[in-house]
């Protein structure tokens, strides 16, 4: 184990401008979802269950434009493809604060089909600027980045919210994204090894892969079932999420529902710090097993503080977990459809939280909070199994023919 890779990544300029200015882009999710649900309750007087469709129509949205939008990426490059939300965001957010629930909910959902693709840039920079041997170690420093964002964002959101009020909270927050996305496209960085913007038509046909019945000739059973461990990883976290709520009230310990939150987060943060350092990494199928297996431990606390306990060993293989999939995606793809396979990675993650609330929503109703804990660690490991049997598979004749002393990637 060595945290010199860190020390190391931060020396090299592209890694550290697109890290802080990643950072910048991503803090308004989160603070913007606390600020939304607030308004829609506040100002707007409507229930929670219409602060959640709010919610739940920019997840959806968010999920069909961050596959497209990562596809026009590795088309058109990154200045052109930003031009789209930096038409579309500024008008869609300046006019949502002011109107009713349904022009909101309207308005919500334009903006996230425009959102700006800053988990497949900020990746994609990472990727092109180091070597092989450092990718696992930048995605890891990209992931406590996002740790360190969902954390501080709830905080900004309510600061905000009593400050100025939802609405102008909802106009700044966006704002401040909308003016990291200016930063981007004036730092323009490069996104692939070639050069950061290059016309589709000026790329070789051969060199972009053939789509075969629809699908892209990428798409193979590994990758999907990596995609598949994405999607359970992050209805793993939505289930630990409501279950962490439902323990805490159930506990009747809701005032230090913030803290416990704060310290899980902590573990995921410091997970993906060691992971990052690790000299050989454990593969999807193996965090997801962990992440499973420790989630469904959870289950079985029985007071405030061995939750806590509980709930920060899982913590320690949530962003880890996260960052092999994508490590071990991105490995398995061409460089020039990465920015379309991230924007299905995702996907995933997102559609892993739209599916996972109500999913673990039901299991707690029915047999408490231990319910989504037991079946988002559940699912996990059922997940994981099939991810080791199919590599297992496709390695195998592989390595067959590799030389020796030589693995498959896999």
């Amino acid at each position: 184990m060595s945290f010199q890779t860190y020390a190391d990544l931060w020396r090299i300029p592209d890694v550290r401008r697109i890290l802080v200015l990643g950072l910048f882009l991503r803090i308004p999710m989160p603070a913007s979802s606390v600020i939304v649900t607030l308004h829609v309750v506040g100002p707007l007087d409507r229930s929670y269950a219409e602060a959640g469709l709010v919610s739940t129509m920019l997840a959806i949205a968010m999920a069909i434009s961050a596959p497209w939008l990562g596809r026009l990426l590795d088309r058109l490059g990154l200045r052109r493809t930003l031009l789209l939300p930096l038409a579309i965001l500024p008008i869609a957010w300046s006019i949502a604060p002011w109107v009713g629930y349904l022009p909101l909910l309207a308005l919500v959902a334009v903006a996230g089909l425009f959102t700006v693709p800053s988990f497949s840039v900020v990746r994609q920079v990472m990727i092109r600027s180091v070597g092989p041997g450092q990718r696992t170690a930048a995605l890891s420093a990209d992931a406590m980045m996002t740790e360190l964002g969902f954390m501080v964002g709830p905080v900004i959101g309510v600061l905000g919210a009593s400050y100025f009020g939802t609405a102008w909270a909802m106009l700044l927050i966006q704002w401040l994204g909308i003016a990291a996305a200016v930063v981007l496209w004036l730092f323009n960085p490069m996104i692939t090894d070639g050069e950061p913007t290059v016309p589709s038509d000026a790329v070789p046909s051969d060199a972009v892969p053939k789509r075969r019945f629809g699908l892209p000739s990428w798409v193979n059973p590994g990758v999907t079932l990596l995609l598949a461990g994405t999607f359970t990883a992050s209805l793993i976290l939505i289930a630990e999420d409501l279950g962490t709520v439902a323990a805490m009230r159930d506990f009747d310990r809701t005032a230090l529902l913030g803290l416990v939150m704060a310290i899980w987060a902590l573990g995921s943060l410091l997970g993906a710090l060691i992971y990052g350092a690790l000299n050989s990494h454990p593969s999807t199928a193996v965090m997801l097993v962990l992440l499973g297996a420790t989630t469904v431990l959870t289950a079985f606390a029985w007071d405030p503080v061995s939750f806590t306990v509980l709930l920060l060993l899982s913590g320690f293989f949530c962003a880890p977990t996260l960052t092999a999939a994508l490590e071990a995606i991105t490995s398995s793809v061409p460089s020039n459809v990465r920015g379309e396979v991230m924007g299905w990675h995702g996907s995933a993650i997102t559609l892993g939280s739209a599916v996972g609330a109500p999913t673990a929503g039901f299991a707690i109703d029915l047999i408490g909070w231990q319910g989504g804990f037991v079946l988002g660690g559940g699912l996990g490991l059922l997940i994981a199994a099939a991810i080791w049997l199919t590599t297992r598979r496709m390695s195998t004749p592989a390595e067959a023919s590799l030389p020796p002393g030589e693995k498959s990637p896999a």
